[in-house]
């Protein structure tokens, strides 16, 4: 067992001292004393830990460009710029546990420091492992960071520049590297037009060749660059936590680009009704004479008491935005609901399909374990249905005829006979519009009782203790793989010296780097 706020355990100290000074009398004081105790401890959220869990959210793809060079030293944004840009990373991967992070470290050359990931333990480690005086480059070139960018698969990403532009120049070149590449961008310029000299490690400042103070300037062509994409342009703000949700803002106002992906989070079991329900009805036995019905209603209350109201709250919030055509903010409320039910996943996948998103819609559909025939029925018609728009023809012709297995639906064999012709002559295809998945609501197409949703528990409970044939070494790197899945901490763990000899690359050949 687990408690979310384990801080407000330090109140029982002055109720304990209280109750010592100033010791209650009587019985009905001291169970007055026992329900304050109770409420505290219901107040420090009690959890009980119940495994790691699959599930499908809608993440956006972001990649992370961070300056290393030389000039992110420059003191004008406090305490230095690169310090700042570090902390306003961190609030950002704290803010945001959802999206897929990528984090790319450059100068001259860029280096991929953490591949994409919703686990962002893994991206803090990579920030924090990196050692600024290790890297002797001193330029900065954004043409390159945009053709490693560029060489990457063709999807649409998210792009978060934190630079303070260096000595680019060339606004045409920067722009058809970037335009090269499907993603959109955000920029954090760091610096300032008055900019600051840059300090040493022996306490002295940088100078050029002839002697003069090197003085570091905010680059004036990054913000004509984030409006030549049609980006965004965020100067820091009084903090990183704030900067970050500028970043967030930014990212919010964009087109939406998102994606399902897999995410593995610990499953909790509530265990603060329990308290609070016992220090209710010790209240009520006090001051009610009715104790013994009491008792009763609250015993049959503690039978559901592991529900959350809020989860109920946002099912029906969701299922009225999706009646309503307002998918994104029925997807959104789906995602604040912490119980993975199967008329929560039955709901996104319909909102994958109306979307256009049919693989999504596979995968979800696919997702779900039921015992009862007629929900069953639905999912393989709906399977069938988005083959269909995938044009996989085979495949949806199979589904269909599993559906036909469980019953006679006249709507599943009118869509079999309908792909058999488009896949003989798909010429007769044009015009002609594959039907919606069964069940205008969400909420009516899934009816399930809880002997499903325990019978579906019970199956993914009972897949994770399958790998009797796994190896020791694979069952010990399994093990520290998920003690770091969720672990927030920032790892000490140094990159090795050839992570700094591909950064560093023809740092000699440098000329004027600033």
């Amino acid at each position: 067992m687990s408690l979310l706020y384990p801080q407000l355990l330090w109140l029982f100290i002055p109720l304990i001292l209280l109750g010592y000074y100033h010791r209650p009398l009587g019985m009905h004081k001291r169970v007055h004393w026992l329900i304050l105790a109770l409420l505290l401890l219901a107040l420090a959220r009690p959890q009980l830990q119940k495994g790691i869990q699959k599930a499908q959210v809608q993440a956006h793809d972001i990649i992370i460009a961070l300056d290393v060079s030389y000039s992110m030293r420059a003191q004008d944004i406090k305490p230095d710029r690169y310090t700042f840009a570090q902390k306003t990373i961190d609030a950002l991967l704290s803010q945001n546990s959802r999206d897929n992070m990528m984090l790319i470290a450059f100068t001259t050359n860029p280096l991929l420091l953490s591949p994409p990931t919703t686990d962002h333990a893994i991206v803090r480690t990579a920030l924090h492992a990196l050692n600024r005086d290790n890297i002797l480059t001193k330029g900065t070139s954004l043409q390159k960071l945009f053709a490693k960018i560029a060489s990457m698969p063709k999807v649409k990403r998210e792009l978060l520049l934190i630079t303070d532009g260096g000595e680019e120049q060339n606004l045409e070149h920067l722009t058809a590297a970037l335009a090269s590449s499907p993603v959109h961008l955000t920029v954090l310029a760091m610096g300032t037009q008055k900019g600051a000299t840059i300090p040493k490690k022996d306490g002295t400042q940088l100078t050029d060749k002839e002697g003069h103070l090197v003085v570091s300037r905010i680059n004036p062509i990054l913000k004509q660059l984030s409006q030549a994409v049609n980006g965004h342009y965020i100067e820091p703000q009084s903090s990183p936590e704030t900067t970050a949700e500028a970043i967030e803002k930014a990212f919010a106002s964009a087109e939406d680009v998102s994606h399902t992906v897999t995410k593995k989070r610990y499953h909790y079991t509530e265990l603060y009704p329990l308290p609070l329900l016992f220090a209710l009805l010790l209240f009520f036995m006090l001051h009610t004479r009715a104790s013994k019905y009491l008792l009763l209603l609250f015993s049959l209350l503690g039978i559901s008491a592991q529900a959350s109201p809020l989860d109920l709250y946002y099912l029906h919030a969701a299922y009225n935005a999706y009646n309503k055509g307002r998918y994104h903010t029925s997807a959104k409320l789906l995602e604040k609901s912490e119980t993975d039910s199967l008329q929560r996943r039955y709901t996104l996948a319909s909102i994958h399909y109306k979307k256009g998103d049919y693989k999504g819609a596979i995968a979800l559909y696919r997702s779900i374990k039921t015992r009862s025939m007629p929900l069953k029925q639905t999912l393989l018609y709906n399977i069938g249905n988005a083959y269909a728009h995938l044009k996989a023809y085979d495949k949806a012709k199979m589904y269909y005829t599993k559906a036909l297995q469980l019953g006679s639906d006249a709507d599943a064999l009118h869509n079999l006979k309908l792909v058999v012709l488009l896949q003989h002559n798909s010429k007769q295809a044009q015009g002609r519009s594959l039907p919606k998945p069964q069940g205008g609501s969400p909420s009516a197409a899934v009816q399930v009782s809880e002997k499903d949703q325990k019978s579906q528990e019970k199956q993914e409970s009972s897949g994770s203790g399958s790998g009797g044939e796994n190896s020791r070494h694979t069952k010990e790197h399994a093990k520290k793989k998920q003690r770091l899945l969720m672990d927030n901490k920032p790892q000490k763990q140094p990159l090795g010296s050839k992570v700094y000899e591909l950064i560093n690359k023809g740092y000699i050949r440098e000329t004027q780097p600033w």
